[in-house]
């Protein structure tokens, strides 16, 4: 029988020596909506994003070194909205957005209106340790960027065939509505697309990171959730949260803090906290999407509501367990 250590630190219960790595690659994602080699690859990627944030945990980095390698490699994977993969907007260029917390100092990092940073997460992890600020945006943020060695490449290295498609024919779907002279109204599913992990360390502390490419078409250089700390990201002592979804939902009801809140102020358990928010508030209020969620007694949650969400995670024996849609199983942590 194996036996979990505990300790209680400023009245938070905290699991000891079972390094723990929750990811996330997006809700919205259908059955159909794939190719077997697009799903297989989705899988292989999400499986190496848990074994490089598994190495730097059981090499004895902290909770934030593996977000960061996480999320590193899901922003090189093209087949999530995030890096390489990034959704394109209106005018035809890809605008990228991140955010990392570590839930032992509070500290964070954030940054909006990316187009030459290859990893944001990288730029987010840099604004955390060495700004003053928390959130830095476009050319000033791609400058602190240049400053501390944080890779910058063409723009074109974040264009991919399948999103210039998705803008093609938004645009087409925007020109019709015109014609029409109706509105267009886009399905939830058109503000979707992060990606997201949070670790708990050897010493119980927690972190969460996430990154995003935007919405497909979007204008006026729009911020969705994911770089606002509380609204997608967010990590304290006791709960740390990664969203994806309907961003201006989110940032509207605070939904990674308020998940976290829940925890922290009304003693509810983790699964009920994040089930509340992303399951019944945010539909309730016209929006959709999902969540991860992880506990400092090493509880997790998948909260979504629509057909799928890429997911995962990975423990101290370094078996990564994945999955996609709603009826796919995922045990989870015990």
């Amino acid at each position: 029988m194996r036996q979990d250590r505990y300790a209680v630190r400023d009245g938070v219960l905290v699991r000891l020596d079972a390094p723990l790595l929750v990811i996330h690659g997006g809700a919205g994602v259908e059955p159909g909506d794939l190719s077997a080699e697009e799903e297989a690859a989705a899988r292989r990627a999400l499986e190496a994003a848990l074994r490089a944030g598994h190495a730097r945990l059981q090499g004895g980095g902290g909770a934030l070194d593996a977000v960061t390698a996480a999320i590193t490699v899901l922003e090189d994977a093209p087949q999530f909205n995030a890096g390489r993969g990034a959704v394109f907007t209106h005018d035809g260029r890809n605008e990228l957005d991140a955010a990392i917390m570590d839930g032992a100092t509070g500290l964070a990092g954030a940054a909006a209106g990316l187009h030459r940073v290859k990893n944001p997460i990288l730029l987010a992890r840099a604004i955390l340790q060495h700004s003053q600020h928390v959130m830095l945006i476009g050319a000033g943020a791609e400058r602190f960027a240049r400053e501390h060695g944080i890779a910058l490449v063409d723009p074109a290295y974040f264009r991919t065939e399948k999103r210039w498609r998705a803008l093609q024919k938004a645009r087409q779907e925007e020109r019709a509505a015109a014609a029409r002279k109706a509105v267009l109204v886009l399905p939830g599913k058109a503000y979707f697309g992060t990606v997201g992990a949070l670790a708990q360390d050897a010493a119980g502390h927690l972190a969460a990171g996430t990154s995003t490419g935007g919405m497909t078409n979007k204008r006026y250089g729009r911020v969705g959730d994911t770089p606002i700390i509380g609204a997608g990201t967010w990590a304290d002592a006791r709960c740390a949260v990664s969203g994806t979804g309907w961003g201006e939902y989110y940032i509207r009801s605070a939904a990674a803090h308020e998940i976290c809140a829940r925890v922290r102020l009304a003693g509810q358990p983790l699964a009920q906290a994040a089930e509340g928010v992303i399951d019944r508030d945010i539909p309730r209020a016209g929006g959709d999407g999902g969540a991860i969620a992880l506990g400092a007694d090493g509880s997790v949650a998948f909260p979504f509501n629509t057909p799928g969400m890429y997911r995962g995670w990975i423990g101290a024996d370094g078996v990564p367990h994945v999955a996609i849609y709603r009826d796919d199983p995922l045990p989870l942590p015990r």
